[in-house]
């Protein structure tokens, strides 16, 4: 999901209210993460016709083509789990590696292997750095 045409504020309260057991949150790229954060612990259910809602928060900027480190992943789920149950949050990626034709693509160096070993890249930061938050909070 993305917020730039309309912000989460006025989108997220209503989204949780779908009876659907999983959400992918478009975070890393945003300029107010801690907001994202707050918002989908108020709105989120613990019982959405049965099953647990969970928020899986970007950590990861498909469009940069720096690396995010594992630490970067760790902190942002951290700051996360102040608001969302550590139990009820994931990490994805913003929007995932494909190449949409209306999207802004970052530099890569022209090399189609340079942008893949950057996704490679990036996969594993997010893996790591949701297992450095999982040791950290306890899951």
């Amino acid at each position: 999901m993305h917020s730039k045409e309309v912000p989460y504020a006025l989108l997220l309260e209503r989204m949780f209210l779908i009876n659907a057991g999983y959400f992918l949150i478009q975070c890393a790229s945003e300029d107010d993460k801690e907001a994202v954060y707050k918002l989908c612990g108020q709105h989120r259910r613990e019982d959405a016709n049965g099953v647990p809602q969970v928020c899986f928060i970007g950590v990861i900027n498909p469009l940069n083509p720096t690396v995010e480190t594992a630490e970067q992943v760790r902190d942002a789920l951290r700051a996360a789990a102040k608001h969302i149950p550590p139990n009820r949050l994931g990490a994805t990626d913003d929007c995932g590696f494909s190449p949409f034709s209306r999207d802004l693509k970052p530099e890569h160096g022209g090399s189609p292997d340079f942008a893949r070993d950057i996704a490679m890249r990036k996969i594993v930061a997010r893996i790591e750095g949701a297992k450095l938050a999982s040791l950290e909070l306890g899951i």
